[in-house]
């Protein structure tokens, strides 16, 4: 039988308030507490914070306070990453991002999502894993919505919606997020 988080992970209904996901859940909201109450003199601090937040990349990550997510273990980042102010993960599944990736203000990242039955939705909730590839730039307030991959070398207008793939090397934008044009050297 699998546990609560094991369901989690795989994309499966789960019970968000089976005490192993309530403990890991306050340990990340704990972490970010004490990233955000950081100042930005406090560099070598917010490395060790992140180091211990992150399932991956926290070591050479860049994040302007306040930053917020679910578990952060779930978060594996690649080189370099950069988060600008106020930017909110919900991991509940993977969120895998590559290498130089960057992320505007206010950019949300949602891999948690609920049953239509109204019945369901009250005791349960499910999620699936976001993918961004290396060399992204999301403009800031985009939303990023569960299920979704973004190719590498993609640029997301600001106020995006995210809703369906983005293919890599384009620009995407509007609600729902939709290819504008390719980008050429």
């Amino acid at each position: 039988m699998l546990s609560e988080r094991e369901k989690m992970l795989a994309g499966d209904l789960y019970n968000k308030l089976d005490p192993e996901l309530v403990r890991a859940h306050l340990r990340a909201r704990d972490l970010c507490q004490d990233l955000n109450a950081t100042r930005s003199s406090q560099q070598e601090e917010r490395q060790r914070i992140l180091g211990k937040l992150f399932g991956a990349g926290g070591k050479d990550v860049c994040i302007h306070p306040p930053f917020f997510c679910d578990y952060g273990f779930n978060i594996l980042l690649g080189k370099k990453c950069f988060f600008n102010f106020n930017c909110v993960v919900l991991d509940v599944c993977p969120v895998k991002i590559g290498d130089y990736t960057l992320f505007g203000p206010a950019v949300q990242i949602y891999t948690a999502t609920h049953p239509l039955n109204v019945e369901l939705r009250r005791q349960q909730e499910f999620g699936k894993s976001v993918e961004i590839g290396s060399d992204v730039w999301v403009g800031g307030g985009a939303i990023i919505c569960p299920g979704v991959t973004i190719g590498s070398r993609c640029v997301i207008g600001a106020g995006s919606v995210v809703t369906r793939n983005i293919p890599a090397g384009v620009l995407a934008a509007g609600n729902p997020c939709r290819v504008i044009r390719e980008l050429t050297e």
